[in-house]
């Protein structure tokens, strides 16, 4: 069984806002470096944000710098990407993912073992 599950997509249009959660059930979830990817319909799963334990440094795909925002509340083990300003292309199944031992670097090109079951975002043009 996987340890996170992702919630809060949904169908907006262009120029909308979501705001994506992720709910890690691991009781040190402070140990990890989290991530959110997204797989497109045809296309691969890509890398999106990532922030790391304390929530004081993060890194974004180029694709979601200064409309995406990554952030975490260790207290309700939770990973949050606020989304604004959405586009057509930003249509996809959004996954988070953990991992304690990668750099919000190196987990931009990780593979994971398993993944939750996602949440759906659609931007309607």
């Amino acid at each position: 069984q996987v340890p996170m599950v992702e919630s809060g997509g949904g169908l907006v249009q262009a120029g909308e806002s979501l705001n994506l959660s992720c709910t890690v059930s691991r009781r040190t979830f402070t140990n990890y470096i989290m991530g959110w990817f997204r797989q497109a319909p045809g296309k691969e799963r890509e890398f999106v944000a990532a922030i790391n334990r304390n929530g004081d440094s993060t890194r974004y795909t180029d694709s979601v710098k200064g409309r995406f925002t990554i952030s975490r509340d260790n207290a309700k083990n939770t990973v949050y990407l606020q989304m604004n300003s959405l586009k057509p292309e930003d249509t996809a199944v959004y996954y988070c993912n953990l991992d304690p031992s990668l750099t919000i670097f190196t987990m931009a090109t990780a593979t994971f073992d398993s993944w939750g079951q996602g949440t759906q975002v659609t931007v309607a043009s």
